[in-house]
């Protein structure tokens, strides 16, 4: 399809392509329908299209409430970007005498902070959580503190963590809006991604160490199909709380749910609706006409193309994404044909969604320089005198 509405910007910085990073979850989610044709049981919910960051459906979403355990999320990510993933080490005796779900671990168990992590985000053990937090800081004090640090870096302003598991603590809470951005910010972790999909998987722990095989207790991950996550959770005081994640044609939903005493059905319902209001589209930019300066070469110019990208929008926003192009005012000859000179990047409410590189279309060689008689003459000396 053609944009309809293109800005064109020259540029001479230093170009590189687009990567989703943790700033760009730093911006206010855009709200595309908030009236959509669907009620849930859940007393807060929010679904968003991960990429974009469109929010497609929302109730009570910015509501302060409990989240049980899908506060692992949270130390889940901490954990696997705190690295050393497979070192052996012997579990905190007081961080595993905990209540609630757990992994399975005792006294005395040597793990890894990997195998945590399966812990935390398939049975939902509050061993595994307290474990990697007294493993990682010391103290679930101190632990708390790299939360609330996440949660500002990512914008959370509706969240405040006192407890790696999710248990129910005074000051503890959390919203679904800060849930969806946490989530998608935490599924491009390819660590987190592929644990949190697991329906089970075998970890090895124990003294000495041993394989055994731990289940999640997420079901969607069975029912809806192209469910890829991600995490459970109860507690009284919280109700059902959970989050979950589908990919499908290049659309990735997130689904937030807190206090949904009938969550599955809420959470195949919200993304049943996502799915039929966002596609994957064809952005094409119209490159005929590209083309850049070039200094030292028979060409004045080289012809410039890019591919195109598919971007995950609804019907509405189609007209509305934007495309900039960054090229610099000139190259030098010596260019190949193929060869990135540029980017395009692709706006939505302010937010790049995606960038394509530009690369010419065509080999642009150095212009051969004439030389004169006296000039010629001191470069042969200069050879043959390098050469004494």
């Amino acid at each position: 399809m053609n944009i309809k509405k293109i800005i064109v910007a020259v540029s001479t910085s230093v170009l590189c392509l687009f990567q989703m990073t943790q700033a760009a979850f730093c911006e206010p989610l855009c709200y595309e329908n908030q009236n959509a044709e669907i009620t849930v049981s859940a007393g807060a919910a929010i679904l968003i299209e991960a990429d974009t960051g469109t929010v497609l459906y929302a109730k009570n979403e910015k509501e302060h409430r409990s989240i049980a355990s899908t506060t692992k999320i949270m130390t889940a990510l901490l954990t696997l970007e705190e690295g050393d993933l497979d070192s052996p080490f012997t579990v905190d005796s007081t961080a595993i005498l905990v209540e609630g779900t757990s992994m399975g671990l005792k006294e005395g168990d040597i793990v890894t902070r990997r195998a945590l992590c399966y812990g935390m985000l398939l049975p939902s053990g509050n061993d595994a959580a307290n474990a990697a937090a007294i493993n990682i800081s010391g103290s679930y004090s101190a632990f708390a503190e790299k939360m609330n640090d996440k949660a500002k870096a990512l914008s959370m302003e509706n969240s405040n963590f006192v407890t790696p598991s999710g248990l129910d603590a005074k000051g503890q809470y959390s919203c679904a809006y800060d849930l969806a951005v946490l989530t998608a910010y935490a599924l491009k972790n390819n660590d987190f991604k592929e644990i949190c999909s697991k329906s089970n998987a075998k970890v090895s722990f124990g003294n000495p160490p041993y394989e055994r095989w731990l289940s999640n207790s997420n079901k969607l991950l069975k029912s809806y199909p192209d469910c890829i996550g991600v995490k459970t959770g109860f507690t009284d005081n919280a109700g059902r709380t959970l989050v979950s994640a589908a990919s499908r044609n290049g659309v990735t939903l997130i689904a937030v749910t807190l206090n949904a005493p009938n969550d599955w059905q809420d959470h195949t319902k919200m993304l049943d609706y996502g799915f039929g209001k966002v596609k994957c589209h064809n952005m094409n930019y119209n490159t005929d006409s590209l083309s850049v300066s070039v200094i030292g070469s028979d060409k004045e110019f080289v012809k410039l193309t890019s591919k195109e990208v598919s971007l995950p929008v609804t019907e509405s926003q189609r007209s509305e994404v934007k495309a900039i192009v960054h090229l610099p005012h000139f190259i030098y000859a010596g260019v190949k044909s193929g060869e990135k000179v540029g980017k395009i990047e692709y706006i939505l409410n302010g937010k790049i969604i995606a960038s394509a590189d530009i690369i010419t279309m065509e080999e642009c060689k150095e212009k051969p320089q004439k030389v004169d008689f006296f000039t010629g003459i001191y470069r042969f000396i200069r050879r043959v005198l390098s050469l004494t």
